[in-house]
Parts: C-alpha cells; structure tokens; sequence
C-alpha cells in the first residue's frame, strides 16, 4: 500500500482548487451525453462530479431538477420541497440552477434563512417533521452535496417523502428523463432567472437550525451530558454543521468547543489524505490528524464529514475510532439503554460491515438486518419502526428516538457524535474502552477495505457473478458458511459476491460511481488470517475479470 509521504500534513497553495475556473468550468462546459462518464448517474448517494471533468455542469443540474420537478407532478407530491446546501465550491452554483428550474416549475422551496448551510440529516429530519400525520401535500428534499469528496467535486441527490435517498426505481427514472433532455439540447426545462426565482413568491426562507436542536433531546439524553460535565471538542470539517454546534452547545448547556470555525471552499485547513488529497473525510487518520492531536484536551472529540451525515470519534484510550468499532458500540449501548424501544426493533447494516455488529446483536438476542451498500436500503426500516439503529462501515449511521419513533432516514452524524458523549457519560468510559471490553468477550476484529482500477467491462462481470462460480471449498482453512450475491435481509442484489466462515468473511464488489472495485475482508483469527482471505478474494476477483473483454489484473491497494 503506497501512503503519499505527506499525508496528514497541511496542504500547500499548490493542492488547493482555482475556485474561480471551478466555478467558471460549471457555467462554460457542456457535457456530452454520448460519453457515459459525462452522462447524469446516480450512485449510492446521488450524482457527483467535476465541472473540469464535464461530469457536474449547470447542464446537468437544471436536467436533473426538471426530471424532479416531473417526478414530484406525476407522483402528486405538492407540498414544500426543503433545498439542503453544504460548503464545496460547487454547490452555490448548482442552488442557483435548481433555483432557477424549480421557480420556474412553480414549486414551493424552502431554503435556509439565517444560516446558509444545512447539513443532510437536517433536510431529513425537516421533510419527516412536516410530513407527520399528513397523507397528502407530502413534502420532500433535495441535498447539494458530494459528502466528503474534494473540493472540486459537486453532488445532487434527491430525498422523496419518506425522507431517506431515493430508491433506485426513482433514481433511474430520474437519470432516464434527465439525460434524455441533455441528448435534446435542454428540451423540456423550464426555468427563469435566478433573480426572479429569489424575488419567487414560491421561495421561502425557512428556520431549519431551531427545530433540530430544540428536538435533539428526544434522540440522545443531553441532560445526561450536561450533568456529566464532560469537555467536548468539535472540528466540523469546514462543512454544513458548522454553524450549528455552538446553539447545540448553548441549549443544553454543553462543555462544548468548535476547534475550527473555518469555512473555505479550498479546505486548506485540511491535512492531505492518504492520497495526498483533500479530503474531508472524519474515518480518516490522516484527514483527522489535527483533532487527533488534540485527544488529551477534551474528554471526547468528534468531526463530521462536509454535509455532516458521517461521523468520526476521537477519544482519549485509542485517539480515532475505526467506523466498525464505534457502529458496534452503538448498538451494544444503545439497546440496552433505551427501555422504550420495541422487543422486536432491529439493528441494521450493510453486507460490507463487520462481523462484531452480528456478534453484539446475537449476544441481545435482537434480530440482524443486513442490506447491499446504500442507506437507502434502511429507510422503510427505520420509518415505520423496524429498525433501532442502522449503519454502514463508511461512518454513517442513524437511530430512532428514545420513545423508539423514527429521527432520520438519511445518515446523521450530529446524533452520532453526540451519541458518544451521552456513552461517555453514562458509563464513565469513552467508547473505545468500551470496543475493547466487547473485543476481550467477542473476539478482536482485523478488518480491511482495499480497492483497484477497474474497467466497466471488468466492474460488469464482477457484478454479475453467481454463487454457483464460486468453487471454494475452504475460506482460509474454514468451512465457507454462505456464498451470496444478495443480502439476507431484503434478498436484493448486493451487486457483486460475499464469501463468510465462522471467523472470516470477504466481499467483492464494483464502485456505484468510480471506476474502481472494492474489496472487504475481516477475519477474527488475526492479520495473518486475513491476508489470506484478501488473496483468495483477490483470486475470485480476477476469475470474474477473466471474463471480461479485458484481462489486466488490477493491483489491489489498501483504502483509508
């Protein structure tokens, strides 16, 4: 694994984005719909690119919104649309166009009021708040974020009424109708000036901060937190929360102190990634370097990634908390301390996270739900009160209320972060003390996510291999238990193949969005276990790309 020899050291003027000829590149560029990668996709969370790279454009953006504004008039979604907006370049630019589409369209949009950023979880909480009890007038949502990518990256992603990411039946519907207007020169897209769209009486000014924070109290017990006394230092990444961490501490009386107040476009308060690039991503030690460094100030420290539904945990046994170890703390605390919670509530996770979640839940005698890779695939879950809590590895997560009825159907790293606090002050020990005591009972988990260059011929055949290819006998000296291509809660594809013993277990699978594959692995037996799952993973791997009209055997690099 090559780590760049200045990852986890300040960027310099020359890593830094031209925001200008960013934001020029959205407004002059035009994307060619022949060229797949220039086509409007959407991954696990939405569309994302580059205005360099034609590949997040003004085009883009005003086909997508009128494919939304199209979605929401068949559909009979009426009420109030609430437009979430994070801190990259590009997404200022990208409100401006929606803006001006949907104005046009007539539609009912509320944007913030006082603070021009709204995190992801926010919009969640906003749409399910003003759907409660109602049948008709359904609002919904729309987030202009690209997560913790880079700067000179944008993302768009639509949150239908239920409030969670849009399901795939939605999504391909919307990437159907938009890249048919892009093939057609913008043929069906309404839209005036982003003047007018302002002065709208359509465009409202909406108070997204007082209702989440007044509510947080119902989701994690402040007061508790408050008693504790505890000091907490925050680091919001330069991201869509930044504004909302001093009121959070104001209202319940928090030890609490922002580290970082700083909003800049470039991120150049950031340490280079692993890559050597700007990343802001808070399950990263390299990213997360600065508030690392600062673990023994405060009783706890936390970050949250730029559109805040992410999280990353500092504490002062272990410094950053791997995402696995911190999810299965979550569980472990969180159905033991919320008496009001159904019997019959269920931990949910993604087929890619580790195996100590199985082991904390079974130990609860609670149900597992484990999903392909996508948040999306909790959010019935979670809305009608099947779900306790639900996570993925990549640091997002979200839990019902203490009265056991739904937050947010889309990841919320404000509760996580805070959840941590409310555990270091109930038990008297910061989560990673915690890790380590279910680690002695359940086993210690060595965990990896690698990945490689891939072709879209080879991401293809990885995607659509069978269980019946697979002719393992053994998983580094174990029995495999399964082989599957679906996930054992919903059965649907988990677009690719895991492989599981009783200690071990390995998935393959094809990035939604880059042309890369991914391979986890976790084995409880020890790194050296695991490097021979990782290799026989790697082997199935080049089977499927055997296949393939091309035969190169990418070199598998390990994530951070």
């Amino acid at each position: 694994m090559k780590i760049d020899p200045r990852a986890g050291q300040p960027a310099n003027a020359s890593d830094l984005v031209d925001v200008p000829k960013l934001i020029a590149a959205y407004y002059e560029e035009r994307p060619d719909p022949k060229i797949p990668e220039q086509r409007v996709v959407f991954g696990t969370s939405g569309h994302r690119g580059c205005s360099f790279a034609k590949t997040f454009n003004e085009w883009h953006i005003l086909a997508i919104t009128q494919a939304i504004c199209n979605y929401r008039r068949q559909h009979k979604i009426d009420g109030p649309l609430f437009l979430g907006i994070d801190t990259h370049a590009l997404s200022q630019p990208a409100v401006d166009s929606a803006l001006e589409v949907l104005a046009a369209n007539g539609v009912e949009v509320m944007v913030a009021s006082r603070e021009k950023f709204t995190p992801t979880p926010v919009i969640s909480h906003a749409i399910l708040t003003y759907n409660r009890g109602r049948k008709t007038g359904l609002a919904d949502g729309i987030v202009i974020t690209p997560s913790h990518n880079p700067p000179d990256t944008g993302g768009f992603k639509y949150n239908p009424p239920h409030g969670g990411p849009a399901e795939e039946t939605i999504t391909s519907w919307i990437e159907g109708l938009a890249n048919d207007s892009l093939a057609h020169q913008l043929k069906g897209v309404k839209r005036i000036s982003l003047e007018k769209a302002l002065a709208a009486t359509t465009t409202h000014r909406h108070d997204f901060l007082t209702p989440y924070v007044e509510d947080l109290h119902n989701v994690i017990d402040m007061d508790a937190i408050r008693a504790s006394g505890i000091s907490i230092g925050v680091n919001p990444l330069g991201g869509a929360g930044v504004h909302y961490w001093q009121p959070i501490a104001k209202r319940y009386g928090l030890n609490l102190k922002v580290v970082n107040d700083s909003v800049d476009p470039t991120f150049r308060f950031m340490t280079l990634d692993w890559d050597g690039k700007i990343r802001m991503d808070p399950s990263s030690e390299y990213a997360m370097r600065p508030l690392i460094a600062l673990k023994d100030k405060f009783d706890l420290a936390y970050a949250c990634d730029t559109d805040h539904d992410r999280h990353g945990i500092v504490t002062r046994s272990v410094g950053l908390l791997p995402p696995n170890h911190y999810l299965a703390v979550c569980v472990d605390y969180l159905f033991r301390n919320r008496p009001r919670w159904a019997k019959n509530m269920a931990v949910g996770k993604t087929v890619v996270s580790s195996s100590m979640i199985d082991r904390v839940t079974a130990r609860m005698c609670r149900k597992l739900y484990e999903v392909p890779v996508g948040f999306k695939y909790f959010v019935a879950g979670l809305l009608d009160g099947r779900l306790g809590f639900a996570g993925e590895e990549s640091a997002g997560s979200s839990f019902a209320r203490r009265d056991g009825s739904v937050w947010t159907t889309d990841k919320d790293g404000m509760i996580a972060a805070l959840l941590a606090a409310e555990i270091t002050a109930i038990c008297k020990k910061d989560p990673g003390e915690i890790y380590a005591e279910l680690a002695a009972e359940l086993g210690n988990s060595h965990y990896r996510r690698s990945e490689a260059p891939a072709t879209e011929e080879q991401k293809a055949a990885l995607e659509h291999i069978a269980a019946h290819d697979i002719h393992a006998t053994d998983l580094a000296g174990e029995k495999p238990i399964t082989i599957t291509t679906k996930a054992a809660a919903d059965g649907e594809a988990i677009g690719g193949i895991k492989v599981a013993a009783a200690n071990g277990w390995f998935a393959a699978r094809p990035s939604g969005t880059e042309a890369i594959y991914k391979i986890y692995a976790e084995s409880f037996r020890g790194e050296e276990q695991l490097a021979v799952i990782e290799a026989q993973a790697q082997a199935i791997a080049n089977q499927a790309f055997s296949s393939a009209p091309t035969t190169r055997k990418p070199e598998l690099q390990e994530a951070k």
